[in-house]
């Protein structure tokens, strides 16, 4: 009696099926591959349209993860705080219990190594509701599409935080640009006020920082 999987029937069926099986390793292998490369592409196009140096936006990763961290440790259960950088400027949100707590995060936080600047509108107050931080991701996604829908400015030179209604604005842009970015974020329901938070750069350097147009095509063979 021929044992399964050492008959002659069993090693016609075995190459076509490690062949499959190869296969379907190598097209896993290149769909992620393929996944990576677009991801790759898609994250460094944002990175270009950034008008911070790469270390300036390293940098800014680098302070809110540590700012983040020390967190828990200096405001607890007894308040809630955001901590956002661009180009080394922290914008410190949220609440806390007092006034100490209030100049103890500022403080720490502007120990950081990298940090610049720190605009501190933290208010006194209990932690915000869930319903309420809901709805400020919800301000700031459709003062984000706001922007990218308006042609005249480069929607990926702003970053946008919402606390409790209010718009903070931030990027470095001209004065033209972040006026219309703040008139595009003052029309957009639920925003009960916009604040801005530009590095002011002129048009000259805006023109520097645009990536050359490509040459014409020559129609002659």
């Amino acid at each position: 009696m021929t044992k399964f999987g050492t008959g002659p029937g069993w090693k016609r069926v075995q190459r076509p099926l490690a062949t499959a099986l190869l296969c379907g390793a190598m097209l896993t292998s290149l769909t992620g591959c393929i996944e990576l490369m677009v991801g790759g592409a898609v994250m460094g196009g944002v990175a270009a349209a950034d008008r911070r140096t790469l270390g300036a936006q390293t940098e800014d990763k680098t302070i809110a993860v540590k700012g983040e961290a020390k967190l828990p440790g200096l405001v607890g259960d007894a308040g809630h705080v955001n901590v956002n950088s661009f180009n080394r400027n922290v914008l410190l949100t949220g609440e806390v219990r007092d006034e100490a707590m209030r100049q103890s995060v500022e403080r720490e936080i502007r120990a950081i190594p990298g940090v610049e600047g720190v605009t501190n509108e933290m208010v006194i107050a209990g932690p915000a509701s869930y319903t309420s931080r809901s709805n400020d991701a919800l301000i700031t996604t459709k003062v984000k599409a706001s922007l990218v829908d308006m042609k005249t400015i480069s929607a990926a030179s702003f970053k946008v935080v919402t606390e409790n209604g209010t718009v903070y604005l931030m990027g470095r842009v001209t004065q033209r640009e972040g006026t219309v970015a703040a008139d595009v974020a003052r029309s957009v329901s639920g925003v009960q006020k916009v604040v801005k938070l530009f590095d002011y750069i002129t048009e000259a350097e805006l023109k520097q920082l645009q990536p050359d147009p490509a040459p014409a095509r020559s129609s002659n063979p």
